[in-house]
């Protein structure tokens, strides 16, 4: 669990805990809505190369594009940056006896993973390290707000 409960009156994007449900299926609702975590390596996310835009999967936000993912090895789809710093929420989670960094939605409030400052060799030496059921993908789709 994350170190803050998501609260969607605190966002823009706003749905009750049984119209997220409904929207959701089960492993998604419990990834983004209650900070679970897929099993490393089962993402239908973690090997896609193609350019293009990976967004929320519980609102839609754009989050970050192709060019920023990277193979960082450890089995989630791994970013150096999100596609604008206000497109994400980064917490202090201390949930499993440490402390790491969350990556919420900015827009409706979903867990998305954690971001660590080991991404050795990336422009900014971040790994944004993502559930794939926490996004969806858009093939050849860039961002529609400016950065």
């Amino acid at each position: 669990m994350s170190s803050k409960p998501i609260d969607s009156a605190e966002y823009p994007f706003q749905l009750s805990e049984s119209e997220w449900r409904e929207k959701l299926g089960g492993d998604e609702y419990t990834i983004l809505r209650q900070a679970g975590t897929e099993r490393a390596g089962t993402g239908e996310l973690l090997d896609e190369e193609r350019d293009g835009l990976y967004r929320c999967r519980g609102c839609g936000n754009e989050l970050f594009v192709a060019g920023t993912k990277f193979d960082s090895g450890c089995g989630w789809p791994s970013f150096y940056e999100s596609v604008r710093p206000e497109a994400v929420e980064l917490l202090e989670d201390h949930s499993l006896g440490m402390t790491r960094t969350e990556v919420r939605c900015a827009e409706c409030g979903s867990h998305l993973g954690h971001v660590f400052p080991d991404g050795f060799g990336t422009p900014t030496g971040d790994r944004y390290c993502m559930n794939s059921l926490a996004l969806t993908f858009e093939p050849g789709a860039r961002p529609e707000r400016d950065a």
